[in-house]
């Protein structure tokens, strides 16, 4: 892999200091500004699809995503050159968080439209997502669960560089598909070829159904992977050259 390139520790250099300046500095509070929150919140503004992918909810969330850009994107850097990387890596991470907004916006306006044919008004339904609380015979017609994740959508922020860091690994395995990738928890090395399409399904599949583990944003992980397996595999059926 040899020593760490440019573009990779730099973008690790602004993500740790993203990171430990609001611990540092009281009252300093970037998430509410640089986190992406739902357009219909007050605190959505445009350029959150851009400084989300800067920001980490916890030192394990920016511990395996630095790594990650460490590992994953120091040979695609060496290979691209830096210019060509960056311009890979923010593409992907912007495209993560415009799918990822899509694919709420489609859950969200779901359960919108359910509860405006069951004859609440605009107000009432801004009361639910500004208290929470709802009339229980909203609950024979949307269940408890959905409504819960209409809150939840509404006013949980996304950060982390994770969607960037799909489209890395996607790269990658296009790349260097005969590569050898073990998970921490199953340390059974496999080529990434396999490695990486099965955990994007995975992805895929919590994020459709009720099974995702925590508060995870799985349709970015799955943007970002989209973006960067299009744009890799145009860069490698072009063979674009590096750019200097």
């Amino acid at each position: 892999m040899g020593r760490i390139t440019e573009a990779v520790k730099h973008l690790i250099i602004i993500n740790v200091i993203l990171f430990i300046a609001p611990q540092l500095i009281q009252g300093f509070d970037l998430q509410s500004m640089f986190a992406l929150y739902f357009p219909e919140n007050p605190k959505f503004g445009f350029w959150q699809f851009a400084t989300h992918m800067f920001m980490h909810g916890g030192f394990s969330h920016i511990l395996f995503n630095m790594y990650g850009l460490w590992a994953f994107g120091t040979p695609l850097e060496q290979m691209w050159g830096r210019n060509k990387f960056l311009f890979f890596y923010l593409s992907a991470g912007l495209g993560a968080g415009v799918i990822y907004t899509l694919v709420n916006y489609y859950q969200f306006n779901g359960v919108y439209n359910q509860l405006i044919n069951i004859g609440l008004s605009t107000g009432e339904i801004q009361n639910i997502l500004t208290t929470g609380s709802y009339n229980n015979l909203i609950l024979e017609t949307v269940s408890e669960a959905k409504l819960n994740e209409f809150y939840a959508t509404y006013h949980t922020p996304a950060v982390g560089a994770s969607g960037a860091i799909y489209g890395i690994l996607v790269a990658f395995g296009l790349s260097f598909p005969n590569a050898k990738l073990a998970l921490i928890f199953f340390p059974v090395p496999i080529s990434a070829k396999y490695f990486i399409p099965a955990i994007i399904l995975g992805d895929l599949f919590f994020g459709m159904t009720k099974y995702s583990v925590g508060n995870v944003a799985h349709f970015a992980h799955v943007g970002g992977a989209l973006i960067g397996f299009l744009i890799a595999w145009y860069w490698k059926q072009n063979q674009f050259k590096r750019w200097n």
